[in-house]
């Protein structure tokens, strides 16, 4: 994908991370949970989304900046992953601890520890648009693109050298 409908598409997920921010972080601020459905509802799509997200940053985006060849950018993109490396393993493990039922018996310890993993990630989410995205979105083209295709054929998918099954 182009730099530039990558960046569009990281943007768009990230406004949708805010949202999804408010409407969580409005549930544990109320001083009941809210009906699990609900709960279970918000959840599950911030976690898909915030999970996509990282994914895509953590596996093409900061790779592809790493490989930009432009130090600042290399410097930038090195020091979100030393600071940040381990949010999508830290996010995984509050997300397996607080089970509906948990975060409904112990609601004020899930409000807390929620409002503190929101917190973990607007702070990410505000630094990666005021330092980092900007100065991904100055790449020309030629620097943005490291994937030759070397190893795919001319669909773009990779050649697999085991035999293809009927």
């Amino acid at each position: 994908m182009p730099m530039i409908r990558e960046m569009q598409r990281l943007r768009a997920e990230h406004a949708a991370l805010v949202t999804l921010s408010h409407i969580l972080a409005g549930m544990v601020r109320a001083p009941r949970p809210p009906r699990a459905t609900a709960l279970l509802s918000a959840r599950s799509l911030f976690r898909d989304t915030l999970l996509r997200h990282l994914k895509c940053e953590d596996w093409v985006l900061y790779p592809r900046l790493k490989a930009s060849g432009d130090p600042e950018l290399i410097r930038i993109t090195r020091e979100f992953e030393l600071e940040m490396g381990d949010l999508a393993m830290d996010f995984t493990a509050y997300d397996d601890k607080w089970t509906i039922e948990r975060a409904e018996a112990a609601w004020l310890d899930f409000c807390r520890e929620t409002a503190i993993m929101l917190e973990i990630l607007g702070t990410r989410i505000e630094r990666e648009e005021r330092d980092l995205y900007p100065l991904a979105e100055k790449l020309r083209p030629a620097q943005s693109v490291i994937d030759t295709g070397a190893g795919r054929g001319r669909t773009g998918h990779f050649r697999s050298s085991e035999p293809r099954r009927a």
